[in-house]
Order: C-alpha cells, then sequence, then structure tokens
C-alpha cells in the first residue's frame, strides 16, 4: 500500500511539474524581459506576423529618417521612481514656442524613437514638448517583467504629474501611447491624473492583456484553446511580476474616463487585432473619434495615409487645448 501512494505521488508531483514548466516558459518569453531580449536576437524568432507589422516592411526610409531625426535632437534625461520602487527614464524635448505637452507611451518591447518615428517630429514642429518615456524594463529605465499596462498606467501616471509639477504655464497636456503604451494610457485614464491633460491619443491598443495573448495564439499559432496556458501564466505574473492578468484591462478605466480620447488603428493589422480599438471606442463615455485606416497594418496608420492621420491629430488638440 505504502509503495502505491509514493507511486501516485511520485507520479503527481512528475505531473504537476511537467504542467508549471509550460506554463514558466510561456510566462518567460512574453513577460520576463531578459529572456525576451535573448529570443529576439536569434533569427528563427522574427515571425512573419512582427515583420509584417513593422513599419520597416513597407516604409522603411520614413522610417529611418523619423528614428533619426529623433537621435539628433538635443534632448534632456528625465528620471522618476514608480510606483513599485524602480527608476524609470524619460527624454524630453521642448519646443521653441510650446502650445501643449504631449506624453509619449512607447509599445511593447519598444521605444518612443522608434514607434513615434514618424510622428514625433511633425508634433514638435507644432509646437509640442515632448516627453518620450521609456517603459519599465525599456531603454534606461528599471524593470524585469513587462506587464502589459498592469503597472504600466501607473508609470504613465506618475509621469503626468512629472510633466504637470514642472508646467509652469499649466499648458494642455496630451497622452499619447501606440500599441501597448496606448493600452497604457487607456487604463492610465481611470485613476487621478493632473487637470492639465485634456486628452488621450491611443494607436492601435488593445483591450486587455488576457485577450492579447488569446488573440495572438489563435492567429498566430492557430492555438484556441489555451486557458489552462493563461492560469499558469497567470500564477506566475502574481508569484513573480506581481501583478494579475485582470489588472491589464482598459474597461473599467474607460468607463470612468470623462477626457477625450482619439482613437486610431489600421484595418490590416495582425499583431493587435482593430477590433480592440473598437470594442474602447464602444466603451468609452468620454468625448470620442475613431480613425479605421482601411490598407494600415500595426502602426501604420501614421504613412499610410499621413495627410489625414495629422489632420486629425491637430483638429484634437485645437479643439480641446
Amino acid at each position: 500500500m505504502r509503495d502505491k501512494v509514493i507511486k501516485v505521488l511520485g507520479a503527481a508531483s512528475v505531473a504537476a511539474s511537467v504542467f508549471m514548466a509550460a506554463g514558466w516558459s510561456f510566462f518567460k518569453m512574453i513577460v520576463r524581459c531578459k529572456e525576451q531580449k535573448k529570443l529576439m536576437r536569434k533569427k528563427w524568432f522574427q515571425l512573419s506576423h512582427i515583420k509584417l507589422n513593422h513599419p520597416r516592411h513597407k516604409f522603411e526610409k520614413e522610417y529611418e529618417e523619423g528614428k533619426a531625426w529623433c537621435m539628433q535632437q538635443d534632448m534632456q534625461d528625465c528620471y522618476m521612481e514608480s510606483k513599485d520602487g524602480l527608476v524609470l527614464h524619460a527624454y524630453y524635448l521642448p519646443a521653441e514656442n510650446p502650445k501643449r505637452f504631449v506624453l509619449l507611451s512607447h509599445g511593447y518591447k519598444g521605444s518612443g524613437f522608434g514607434d513615434f518615428a514618424y510622428t514625433a517630429r511633425f508634433l514638435h514642429e507644432n509646437n509640442c514638448n515632448l516627453l518620450f518615456i521609456d517603459q519599465r524594463c525599456c531603454g534606461a529605465s528599471q524593470g524585469e517583467y513587462i506587464t502589459f499596462g498592469a503597472w504600466e498606467q501607473y508609470d504613465v501616471q506618475g509621469w503626468a504629474y512629472y510633466i504637470s509639477k514642472r508646467n509652469k504655464k499649466r499648458l494642455p497636456i496630451y497622452l499619447y501611447g501606440e500599441s501597448m503604451g496606448a493600452a497604457a494610457v487607456l487604463m492610465a485614464s481611470g485613476h487621478k491624473l493632473p487637470a492639465e491633460v485634456r486628452g488621450l491619443v491611443a494607436d492601435c491598443g488593445f483591450r486587455s492583456m488576457k485577450g492579447q495573448v488569446k488573440d495572438m495564439a489563435a492567429d498566430w499559432f492557430h492555438l484556441h484553446w489555451i486557458g489552462l496556458m493563461l492560469f499558469r501564466l497567470d500564477l506566475f505574473c502574481r508569484a513573480l511580476a506581481g501583478f494579475r492578468m485582470k489588472d491589464a484591462d482598459t474597461t473599467k478605466a474607460l468607463e470612468k474616463n470623462k477626457r477625450p480620447v482619439l482613437f486610431f488603428h489600421g484595418e490590416e493589422d495582425t499583431y493587435v487585432n482593430y477590433k480592440n480599438s473598437i470594442y474602447n471606442y464602444s466603451v468609452c463615455q468620454a468625448p470620442k473619434d475613431l480613425l479605421i485606416i482601411s490598407e494600415a497594418r500595426h502602426l501604420c496608420s501614421a504613412y499610410e495615409k499621413p495627410e489625414l492621420y495629422r489632420e486629425k491629430l491637430s483638429g484634437f488638440f485645437e479643439k480641446y487645448d
């Protein structure tokens, strides 16, 4: 009898180890920064969806010129401490005759100079002080885990107050995010923000971490039943990264938010499905506008229809300044 019990316990232990090991690998791949950096250096990890949805795929010249312009500017280094004790970094680029501040919140494992390569110069030349934030564990910011907006929303909130304390002329402030950075901005709208924050811009933002992971599993790898994997992923997020997957969700914030929101999305986006922005637009209770660009992939709306995109941005600022 004793031998049977030992065998059963041994088998259960092995099964549990295998069960958790699969979740650990998934967690390392998408949440842990160090592992993500290693993977991105491997050529075999350059999935077609990632390549096709990067602006370089179709607009390499415009992308590289915009990124080079950003890197040539004389910017100031800024630092603040996050709610959970990380030192976060940003670059500040003042305009000559500023009319507003724009906080630029980049996407998953991106950078401000990359994600906003094509838009930053236009904003700067149109009287915007720019703050390019490095999301946690990106650029010069500390951190080990990407949290899909769960912690980044509080980082955005902190940077908004950072600007407000230095905004002597009380210029309007706008929070402008792309991809995960857009989701973080939308989530931040559910928290207290400085009075000078007049509006939000969300380009290709998703609605939740859970939904985004499910979409990628289904669209990229044809895995439609990943409930157990998500359960294990959530366990590791709670135990190691200090957040729950349900913390990364835009719904409650957008139901509370009263500030105007301008949404952009590309209909051909296979990185973050454009239906995410349609959902975010539908639950938003504030003044809102949505522009879907039919030919655009992920973060490519500004490249595909530059005049229309810039016209929408300018009109939004002028309306709510």
